[in-house]
């Protein structure tokens, strides 16, 4: 059962010849070697926050979105987005996509559309959300983890 949204949502065309979209064998080996989970920001942010000493879940399935970092006891999760696949500097992006562009377009705005709706989801079942791009865990990873740390502390004193 599908919950109804106030915004709509929004359709991303499928792959087809008719449309002039074609799938090649060297385009599908090409985006098989692109990773959901267990990427190098991912990772080190793991392993900063297990040296920090707090444990958590990965890719929990139990909660909406399959958060990367889970901690249920804090009810916080940690989302750590692609720069590319999840839209940072969209609007800046969006005009510079030239080819097959009614599907790109639709196909980004639905990430970040549905990143919205499971940050509201999530917040509704009582869960703080971070999300992070994977250019903030590069540049600054001990800044992004404090964020977490002050956060944790504050739910451990309560």
């Amino acid at each position: 059962m599908s919950k109804p949204y106030a915004e709509e949502r929004i359709k991303v065309p499928r792959f087809n010849e008719e449309s002039g979209f074609y799938t090649t064998p060297q385009r599908s080996k090409i985006m098989s070697k692109i990773r959901g989970k267990n990427t190098k920001p991912e990772l080190a942010f793991r392993k900063a926050l297990y040296a920090a000493g707090y444990r958590y879940r990965i890719d929990y399935k139990k909660l909406i979105g399959k958060p990367d970092i889970a901690l249920p006891k804090y009810k916080t999760v940690i989302f750590i987005d692609g720069d590319y696949w999840h839209g940072k500097d969209w609007e800046l992006r969006k005009p510079k996509i030239k080819t097959n562009s009614a599907f790109w377009v639709a196909k980004f705005e639905r990430n970040i559309q549905r990143d919205k709706e499971v940050n509201l989801a999530l917040a509704e079942k009582g869960y703080t959300v971070f999300r992070f791009w994977e250019s903030e865990i590069k540049k600054d990873i001990g800044a992004c983890l404090q964020k977490v740390i002050v956060h944790l502390n504050s739910m451990h004193t309560r």
